[in-house]
């Protein structure tokens, strides 16, 4: 006996990592797996034309509204002919970091399941129960509804060796987003965890739901340059994005991956780095240099001390930062950067001075991001006991670029934060337009303002991402379709 598992997501930037490797772990056990995309077709048609027995969510915090009103659309839509057909009812399972730090969501309508961490096992072992006809109160990772009770299980241990997993399911992804199917761009992911502990990520948080464990697991490097070439051999592929939060952990894997990539892949490629290790082994630069890498990206987040070592827990220094910047830059690659702007105890002049750190660190493109004091995280918790978040999840965005959820001392501060987001970038390229970007961003939001702000931010971070971080040789076609896609994007 089989299930079948619908993956439903909204909308994709670039490949979901987890819901492929969980495609691929499914039906290596004989499941059948389908997704759907809001922004390419009609959920409810597909949902109503694959007949699933599970609905399977991927959801972050700010996304969990959304999800949870399409859920019901398609509950809807399903229920009379599931129960026509004598089957059992839908079942509709949540994962990812919304449900694994807010497991509460259980508690929800139309949610039967919710998965708190690594799903691999976790989703088979629901799949297996369903086709056997009845779940299990033993199946870990799962908080889920039995017979009118919340059942809520321990949590398994972490897949220990990841080229143990199946390749990933690129196919489930491209043969239903051909955007993302014909991009030369694509993007791959050779590790799990982080060893720092960053007050504003997800990282320290799961690492108390898994306190035993290590804080880094990778793949072997030929287990990711198999994926590499059985990717290239099927679909367009130029440039490698690797989504690693920290590639750069491991030099004696580093040191293989420079030795065997040239050779057997011989792509440029992406990855992030951290200051500091930078500057302490600077000899991972040339190893990355000689593997292929094209551009780094590196988090600075903030330019105060206090604010980056003690809030942020970046413990790194600004002579740290300048110098990974330069020695990035002097090895021949590009640098981009990670900025958080609208942080707690921070203030406009701050996020100035971050500008400023970036324009000295040499950065090839700068993100900034508005602070999201995502619940879960010690950060979060911080701006929630100052009394600075004001609203529920609810009214959490998914994207960290939209507008701040913090209270700050008056509606125009607010406004000034949220504008300079938009025209950071820019800063840091041209230092001669501060002025006038100080000017701008004390005009109020409105629809001509927004939208002059956000095509000012898409068109300079489109021409920066696709020249200097990404380079690839496009068809002017192809080039059309990249840049409709990519306005699409809410970022």
């Amino acid at each position: 006996m089989t299930s079948r598992i619908l993956f439903v997501s909204q909308e994709l930037s670039y490949e979901p990592q987890g819901i492929m490797s969980l495609s691929a772990v499914l039906k290596q056990a004989g499941h059948e797996v389908a997704l759907t995309v809001a922004t390419e077709e009609d959920p409810v048609a597909r949902a109503v034309g694959y007949q699933p027995d599970i609905l399977a969510y991927s959801v972050m915090t700010g996304s969990q509204a959304g999800y949870l009103a399409l859920n019901q659309q398609l509950r809807a839509a399903l229920a009379p002919i599931r129960s026509a057909a004598g089957k059992q009812p839908i079942f509709s399972a949540f994962g990812g970091p919304h449900p694994t730090f807010f497991s509460q969501m259980i508690e929800e309508p139309g949610v039967d399941g919710v998965c708190r961490g690594e799903g691999e096992g976790a989703l088979l072992d629901l799949a297996d129960c369903l086709a056997q006809g009845a779940l299990g109160p033993e199946m870990s990772n799962w908080w889920f509804k039995l017979d009118g009770h919340i059942v809520k299980s321990p949590v398994r241990p972490l897949v220990r060796e990841l080229s143990t997993l199946p390749t990933p399911d690129r196919a489930l992804v491209y043969d239903r987003h051909p955007q993302l199917a014909q991009s030369a761009i694509k993007h791959f992911i050779t590790s799990r965890g982080c060893p720092f502990n960053c007050s504003y990520c997800f990282n320290h948080a799961l690492h108390e739901l898994y306190p035993r464990e290590r804080r880094h697991y990778r793949r072997t490097v030929d287990d990711v340059i198999g994926e590499v070439q059985t990717v290239r051999a099927r679909w367009p592929l130029e440039h490698v994005v690797f989504v690693d939060d920290l590639f750069i952990v491991d030099k004696v894997w580093l040191k293989e991956l420079a030795e065997k990539w040239p050779a057997a892949v011989g792509l440029p490629f992406f990855c992030n780095v951290q200051a500091s290790l930078v500057v302490k082994q600077p000899e991972l630069l040339t190893l990355l240099r000689q593997a292929g890498c094209h551009t780094v990206s590196m988090g600075i987040e903030s330019a105060d001390d206090r604010i980056r070592t003690e809030l942020l827990h970046r413990r790194m220094t600004r002579e740290e930062i300048v110098t990974a910047g330069r020695l990035v830059r002097e090895t021949g690659m590009h640098v981009t950067a990670t900025n958080i702007l609208g942080l707690p105890t921070s203030t406009l002049e701050d996020d100035f001075a971050t500008m400023h750190l970036n324009r000295e660190a040499q950065i090839s493109y700068a993100h900034a991001f508005l602070f999201q004091p995502y619940p879960g995280t010690e950060l979060g918790k911080f701006a929630r006991d100052k009394g600075l978040v004001p609203g529920t999840l609810d009214d959490f965005s998914e994207v960290a670029w939209e507008r701040s959820i913090l209270t700050f001392e008056s509606k125009e501060a607010k406004t000034r934060v949220e504008h300079l987001q938009r025209l950071f970038g820019i800063g840091v390229e041209w230092p001669r337009l501060e002025p006038l970007i100080r000017r701008l961003i004390n005009l109020p939001h409105n629809l001509v303002t927004d939208t002059l702000f956000w095509w000012v931010h898409k068109l300079h971070k489109g021409y920066a991402i696709y020249r200097r971080v990404h380079p690839i040789r496009m068809h002017p076609t192809e080039l059309f379709k990249l840049t409709r896609h990519y306005i699409r994007l809410r970022g």
